[in-house]
Formats: C-alpha cells, structure tokens, sequence
C-alpha cells in the first residue's frame, strides 16, 4: 500500500506537470487514486512525457504561467486542491544565460505567487515547494550540502533556486508559522534527476538519445564532471513522502529536506554514458560519445546532497542502486521509442516495479503503518 493508501481521494494541484519531473509525479499521483490538476505553461518539449502518455486526457489540464498571479489563483480557487507540488519553473541552465530575467521572474516570481495565493486561502492544504540542489552556493567541496548550509550561486540559474528558497523562508515566517493558518508548507532540495522521458535541450541523457536516436555521436564537454545521479522516482518518493507527514506532524512545517541517491551512485559523465549505450545498444563507447573543448558556460564539477535529515525525520530513504538507475532509464526510452511500447504504460510499469522494489527492501512509505 504505497504511501498508506494516502493520496487516494485527494486533489492534488502540480505545477509544471507537462515537465520531465511533472508528468512522471502526474503519471504517479493517477496510479495513487488521486484526482489531480495540473498547471504549466506549456509543453515544453517535443517530443514529451506529457504528450506521449496522452497526459491531458487523464487529469485536469491547465496552459498558464506561474507569473499570472490571476489564473493561478482562479485555478487553485476552483480546483481546491488538498495537496500542492509546485515543481513549475525554468529547468536549464544553459537558457538562464541566455534569459536571465524569465529565468529569474520564473524561479523566484512564480514561487511567490504560489505561496501569495496560499496566505489567502481558508482550507487546509499542505504545499510541497521543489527546488533544486543548485540553490546552495557551490564551493565544490567533496561532502554533501545539508539543508543549514549557506544559499546563492555564482550563475543565475543558482541564484534564482537560491532566491526562491528565501521567498520561502521568509512567507513561512511571516505567515505559515501561525498556528491558526490552514496551510503547511516545506521545501524539497533534489539533482542529477535522469530517467525516460526526458527530452529537455542540455541535459545529458536527453543530448543522447536524440543523438543515438538519429545514429550520431553525442558531443560531451565535462567527461570528467562527477554528478551523483538518481532516479527520477527517488526524489518524486521523497516528495510524496514529505507530503503525507507534513499533513499529519506540523512538525515538519517550513522545514526543508534534501533527496539524493545512495552515496556510491557518485559517477562520471562518461561512465554514466558507457552503461547507457550499453542499455540502449550501442556496440561500443566509439559510438556513444565524443568530447569537445566547447563549454560556454560555467559548470560545476562536483555538486551532492546529504539526506540524512531525510532519513532522520521522515526515515526516507533512496531506493535504487546505480546500475538499476541506469538500467530503468535506458529501458524506458528503448522501449518506447525502438520496440513502440505505450508510453504510459511502461511508465506505470516502471513505478510499478520501483514500489516493488520498495516493499523488498522495506522503505517506509512501502510499509503497513
């Protein structure tokens, strides 16, 4: 019974669920039995998860911007939700050099209308705010960065995670801390999220299988950048986890919490490929990738997380071992795109399998409580 049988019944309100991240918590929350809306302000790929899974004709699905403070409020007013995963942002790093300011007015202007609509609100509502690990400013130490550590960035992207997570900070304590205020809120900190159906410009396993999908060599700049790569079930877990125990410990509101993998899925870029064109059937690394000396923008060679608060206050705890990462990523996209599998029903296939995964190695919200 994933997650206690929680979520089934509820209204849960995502933003950005036509993204990457959105589409596989939607995808998800559906599986849960619950009644979900969803509100982004466009597809932002082609080709997507959202489109693929033929997302718009399973839940209730709104076009609008995070930045038009007046549809959203007429949106989370009409829909009511119980449950709010505001994940609705600009994702790319490479586009905030470009768009510094949508990038800025995005982050950091859209988080505040979220949580502008919630100070008015007369129901109880629990809101999930997603960030990312570059809101901490990276100075490229070796140990994971705890939830006290100091926010910034040194590149606008991270600056406007960093800023969103201060809009946070201070609502909560100007207004959410009140015990007579129907809502609870926390954020959610994650990184190096990969998995099918992502098709973002820049991202890495996205950069390959467009390229392998049309027979070319994929151009890498940072073979040597190591990121801790997870899953994109072991954050959206944290995140639904987080969900049902802030609504019953109100404890855990205005906290924030980390969600990473497990402290061996620390892998170079190259390696992580190495495996991937293994999975999707590449006959060797010759194939796969080639390395360029063009990088036009500032990338961090090491950025992780420590989770242990994760672990200590929620007993969460990531799920997968790197080589399963891998393997269900690079499963996804072949299945989909060489053998032609219905999108959405290899993703519920692949939730489904990680929960079972779950009840085997006895992760919390797996358990009977």
């Amino acid at each position: 019974m994933s997650f206690h049988n929680y979520y089934a019944g509820k209204r849960v309100l995502v933003t950005g669920h036509t993204g990457f991240k959105g589409a596989w918590l939607s995808v998800w929350l559906l599986s849960l039995g619950a009644k979900v809306c969803g509100f982004s302000k466009d597809i932002p790929t082609k080709p997507s998860l959202f489109a693929l899974a033929q997302l718009a004709t399973k839940l209730e699905h709104h076009i609008g911007d995070v930045r038009d403070f007046s549809l959203l409020k007429k949106v989370i007013h009409t829909f009511h939700p119980d449950i709010i995963f505001h994940l609705a942002a600009q994702p790319i790093v490479s586009f905030s050099y470009e768009n510094p300011l949508e990038t800025i007015t995005s982050n950091v202007t859209g988080t505040a209308n979220v949580l502008e609509v919630l100070r008015k609100i007369e129901w109880p509502c629990t809101a999930i705010i997603i960030t990312s690990d570059k809101c901490y400013d990276n100075l490229e130490w070796v140990w994971g960065y705890r939830e006290i550590d100091a926010l910034g960035g040194k590149d606008i992207y991270s600056g406007s995670k960093g800023a969103a997570e201060l809009i946070f900070r201070s609502y909560y304590y100007s207004f959410f801390c009140k015990a007579d205020h129907p809502v609870r809120v926390v954020s959610a900190r994650a990184g190096n999220v990969i998995g099918g159906g992502d098709w973002a410009s820049d991202r890495i396993v996205a950069d390959c299988i467009r390229a392998w999908g049309s027979n070319e060599t994929v151009e890498i700049r940072s073979p040597k950048a190591t990121r801790p790569w997870q899953h994109v079930l072991e954050p959206l877990s944290g995140y639904l986890t987080l969900a049902v125990d802030l609504a019953s410990n109100v404890k855990l509101n205005g906290q924030s919490y980390n969600f990473g993998p497990r402290a061996e899925q620390n892998h170079t870029v190259v390696e992580l490929l190495d495996e991937l064109g293994k999975v999707w059937g590449l006959a060797s690394s010759d194939k796969a990738y080639k390395i360029t000396a063009n990088i036009p923008f500032h990338e961090a060679g090491l950025l992780k997380l420590n989770c242990d608060k994760a672990l200590l206050e929620l007993r969460w705890e990531a799920n997968l071992f790197y080589q399963e990462c891998v393997q269900l990523t690079g499963s996804w996209y072949r299945d989909v795109l060489q053998k032609k599998q219905d999108a959405y029903e290899v993703t519920m296939k692949h939730i489904c399998n990680y929960e079972n995964l779950a009840s085997e190695r006895q992760r919390i919200w797996q358990q009977e409580r």
